[in-house]
């Protein structure tokens, strides 16, 4: 009987996704390291991207900067830290699953499937799928894709619903995957590609960030529905609450129009109805 109690405890703690950590929670891992890993896209703007001193800014980092001080409140600490880890589109759930982050800060569509490996917190944004193109040659429906390339961001939500718009209205283009916002913008840029579709709201911040802005333009067209939301690790419902608490304490106070208006007033002087109704909605009661 020792020798089969002996066998099964080797093998509970040698059994892969089995270990200490897992039992540990978001919060006790914080309080215990003294610091909070936000993972963020560098070159999302305006959600979230570097600024020139390379520091990480945007809408959704000002949310997540609010939350860090929440969990300094929650955990009687105010000494702790925060540090900033780049990720992509590629790697960004991996790094909440593997433990290398412990909030996702950016422009992250909410799904189901995506449901079954994270949690999500209450909507921060709503947008849509679109496309950039340049002013002389522009691209502002799918039909106008017809015969040329677009670029699209592998791994992201308009990567399948670009592909998936294609078909449905018989456009024939040739979709190129890229890695990054960047890439994709910069093949535009070198008129290597006719459009680069992205969520609108992606677009327009890379518009605005450009070195010639005039020389782009985004389709007032979309043709998905986007809602962004934060990520967290799967079951860890403390730690979502209190992110799920400071923003709906920010809708209920109208705190969030002040960081709308930092964030977007160069190109939306009023908040659209889409937007709007995200705030009041997710506006839960205390």
């Amino acid at each position: 009987m020792r020798i089969l109690i002996t066998v099964v405890a080797a093998l509970t703690v040698l059994a892969p996704g089995i270990s200490a950590a897992d039992s540990v929670t978001t919060l006790e891992q914080i309080g215990k390291s003294g610091k909070i890993r936000i993972g963020y896209r560098q070159s999302e703007p305006p959600m979230s991207f570097r600024d020139k001193e390379g520091n990480p800014v945007g809408y959704s980092i000002d949310l997540c900067a609010r939350i860090v001080t929440a969990v300094k409140a929650h955990l009687d600490n105010p000494g702790i830290t925060v540090d900033y880890v780049p990720v992509n589109a590629q790697n960004r759930f991996d790094a909440l699953t593997e433990n290398k982050i412990d909030i996702l800060c950016g422009a992250t569509t909410k799904t189901l499937s995506r449901g079954e490996f994270v949690d999500f917190t209450q909507l921060t944004f709503a947008t849509g799928a679109s496309l950039m193109s340049l002013q002389n040659t522009p691209v502002n429906t799918l039909g106008d894709l017809q015969g040329k390339k677009v670029a699209v961001t592998k791994n992201t939500t308009t990567e399948t619903v670009l592909k998936s718009a294609l078909k449905q209205t018989s456009t024939d283009a040739e979709v190129v995957i890229v890695d990054s916002a960047v890439q994709g913008f910069d093949m535009l840029k070198n008129e290597e590609v006719a459009a680069y579709s992205a969520d609108q709201v992606v677009l327009i911040g890379l518009l605005l960030t450009s070195d010639v802005p005039r020389r782009y333009g985004v389709s007032e067209i979309t043709f998905s529905y986007e809602p962004f939301a934060l990520a967290v690790r799967r079951n860890d419902a403390d730690f979502r609450l209190i992110a799920d608490r400071v923003l709906s304490q920010i809708y209920r106070t109208g705190e969030i129009l002040q960081i709308y208006k930092k964030w977007f007033n160069l190109f939306s002087k009023k908040i659209p109805n889409a937007i709007a109704a995200v705030y009041q909605i997710n506006a839960t009661p205390e």
